[in-house]
This record gives C-alpha cells, sequence and structure tokens, in this order.
C-alpha cells in the first residue's frame, strides 16, 4: 500500500467527521467564492471595449432629477463625442408587482440608440420598424424568451412612476453580450401621455470618438454646464455602476469583512477536526514510526489527509457558487446589480489554493507535533 492510497483510507476513516467537515469548509468556500466573484465585478474586470468609449452624464446631485433635452445637442457639438442619445427610466409594471415580471424599461431615441450602443445586434428590418412606429419598443432578447414574445407582440405596462399607461408593440428583439433585461421605447411616446416631461430626460449615454477622448470629453461636458441651472456630473459606466454600488454603503469593507470572517470561521472547522483526528491517532503514529516511517512521511500524512478534505470541500463549494451565482445574476430582484456577473476561471483557482492553504494550515501544526512524539511516549498514549 503507497502512501496516497493511506492518505485516502484516512481521509474517510471517520465517513461523518469527514463528511461534515467537508460540508463546513463547502459552505465557508461557496461564501468566499461569491464574495470573489463580486469583488472582482465591481472592482477589478474592466469593461468591454464598447464600454470603455462610453459615458453617462447625468444631473449633478441626483439621476431623480431631469436634465433639459437640448443638453443633447450641446454635447454632440463638443470635439470628441461620436454620438449622444437620452434615456429616462420609466419603471412601470408588467402584469402584476411579483418579481418575475419586473425588467427595466427606457424610453430613448430609436434613430441613435444603437449608434452608441453598437454591441446590441439587431436585424435592419426590425430597426427601421421601430424607428417608425412611436407606439413600437424593441427587448432583449434573453426577456424576449423569458416571456416568451415574438416580434408584433403587444406589451401593456402600467405606469407607477410616470402617470401614463405605455400599450407598446414588439418591433424588434435585439441580442447583448450580456444579458440587459430591458425594454426600449420611443421617449416621444412618453412625452404625449404625459406632456409635463415634454423637453426633459433622465440622463445621456454619450459616446466618444476613443478611450483616450473620453476624460477630457466628460470635464468638457461638466464644464459646459457648470453654471447652468441643472449641471451635469459625467464619469464612465464603470464609475457609475460603482457611485450606485457606493449607494448601497462601504461595499468594500463589508465584502473584505465577509472574506475575512469565512476564512477564519472554516479555518477553526478544519484545525479542531484535524487536532481531535491526530490526537486520537497518536499510537498509530508510534507504530508507523516503529515501522519505519519518517518523521517527514509522518507529517506529509496528515496534512496530506487534511488538504485532500479542504480540496474536496473547495470543489463542492466553488461548484455550488456558480449556481447560486448564476440564481443571482438571473433573479428579477438583483438582475440589475448582478447582471453579466459570472465566476471566471481565476476566481476558482483562487478559491482551491485558500481551500489548499487552510487544509495545510489547520494540520500542519498538530501533524509537526504527532511526528516529533517519541515512540514509546506514543505506545503508553491513552486517548
Amino acid at each position: 500500500m503507497n502512501l496516497l492510497n493511506i492518505v485516502a483510507k484516512n481521509a474517510s476513516r471517520n465517513q461523518r467527521r469527514s463528511t461534515l467537515t467537508v460540508l463546513s469548509i463547502a459552505f465557508g468556500l461557496l461564501l468566499l467564492t461569491v464574495m470573489m466573484t463580486i469583488w472582482r465585478a465591481f472592482y477589478i474586470d474592466r469593461a468591454g471595449e464598447e464600454s470603455s468609449h462610453r459615458l453617462i452624464t447625468r444631473h449633478k446631485v441626483s439621476m431623480a432629477f431631469l436634465l433639459p433635452a437640448f443638453y443633447r445637442d450641446k454635447i454632440r457639438s463638443l470635439p470628441g463625442v461620436k454620438h449622444a442619445v437620452n434615456e429616462t427610466w420609466f419603471g412601470g409594471q408588467y402584469k402584476d408587482d411579483r418579481p418575475e415580471n419586473f425588467f427595466a424599461q427606457f424610453g430613448t431615441d430609436p434613430q441613435e440608440y444603437l449608434q452608441v450602443f453598437p454591441e446590441f445586434q439587431m436585424p435592419p428590418d426590425q430597426l427601421l420598424a421601430w424607428q417608425h412606429d412611436r407606439a413600437g419598443c424593441i427587448v432583449d432578447s434573453d426577456l424576449a424568451k423569458k416571456h416568451g414574445w415574438k416580434v408584433g407582440d403587444r406589451i401593456y405596462i402600467k405606469g407607477t412612476v410616470w402617470p401614463v399607461d405605455l400599450d407598446l408593440t414588439i418591433r424588434g428583439i435585439f441580442t447583448a453580450p450580456t444579458p440587459a433585461e430591458a425594454l426600449l421605447f420611443n421617449n416621444e411616446y412618453l412625452e404625449e401621455g404625459f406632456p409635463t416631461v415634454k423637453g426633459r430626460v433622465g440622463w445621456f449615454e454619450v459616446l466618444a470618438d476613443s478611450a483616450a477622448d473620453v476624460p477630457r470629453v466628460a470635464e468638457e461636458i461638466d464644464a459646459q454646464f457648470r453654471n447652468a441651472t441643472r449641471p451635469t456630473k459625467t464619469e464612465t459606466e464603470k464609475a457609475f455602476q460603482l457611485d450606485y454600488i457606493a449607494m448601497l454603503g462601504n461595499v468594500k469593507a463589508f465584502l473584505l469583512s465577509i472574506c475575512g470572517a469565512v476564512v477564519f470561521a472554516t479555518l477553526l472547522v478544519s484545525a479542531n477536526t484535524m487536532a481531535m483526528s491526530i490526537r486520537e491517532r497518536t499510537r498509530e503514529v508510534a507504530v508507523l514510526k516503529a515501522l519505519g516511517f519518517t518523521r517527514g512521511a509522518v507529517l506529509w500524512l496528515f496534512v496530506s489527509e487534511a488538504i485532500t478534505l479542504a480540496l474536496a470541500g473547495g470543489v463542492l463549494g466553488t461548484f455550488a457558487a456558480w449556481g447560486l451565482v448564476s440564481v443571482m445574476a438571473h433573479s428579477p430582484q438583483l438582475a440589475l446589480l448582478f447582471i453579466g456577473v459570472r465566476i471566471t476561471l481565476p476566481t476558482v483557482l483562487a478559491g482551491l489554493m485558500v481551500a489548499a492553504i487552510l487544509g495545510l494550515a489547520s494540520a500542519f501544526v498538530p501533524a509537526y507535533n504527532a511526528s516529533r512524539k517519541n515512540i514509546v511516549d506514543g505506545l503508553r498514549y491513552v486517548g
């Protein structure tokens, strides 16, 4: 019997204890992997090529305040600006208030929207049909699949933010690199139903000529409206997302504290299990040493056993985390915040590395002490 077989048999000797240990580590790695995935998505991952060229111009104080629509022409006239399109959040109710029926709805300009978002793909005839139908709309392909919509279907949305209801016809279905979970309609439809909002919009999506132009364009836009009655704040899409997240509180500190607590708790569970297991096998260690096993071999046996259990829990935990993140990204309540978030290979490898380190750290001290114990004292031990 080689050392690997001994490790495998020792790891499964007490099946109940081993199973509970693996599940405990798996739960810890589940939380840790989810937290690392969120951290990576919010603070590390870079925006796509198209997104890196885009800016969002909103009211300096809050997005709750609308901007004059004529700002759009002034923004377009700035050097380095390729396109600019208005957007307004509608936030109506489809069918009922159940979470699965919630999705984003935006009023915009059909003539220029897809020029600002070139990554959104849609057949030219559907785009043309949307542009020529004031009561038309387009929807994300994943959203259409979810609700069983097809081109030509009519959608009724009850206004909750605005005192107007939308009776729209689907004129096109677009495909996005990451699910958008959104419906887009002609903003003029909203203005006709609620004339008070005519000439005002929520914000502007601005497409710069290049990523290098983005900082300068942002500064020039805000400088142009600095002394206006409605000043602006212009930032990249990534910065806008982080500002939105910051409204929830100190997310960075929260994620770090959760990760630290998870690692510490998992280490305690693993260390306690390994200390109990090694202490119970003190006489066995003495027998192994009497048979010729060196201190290094005994140390390697126990450490390998701990790492094996930890990695088993790590694999189980990261697999469960993959399912949980997928659910979060498609959850009606969380889709707007976690849309496009997914577990990457580096995150999985980092989680497994943490699991292996936890296994090593939890077993090294008791295994080292056991390997140094005198054969005679070990054989006399009664535990």
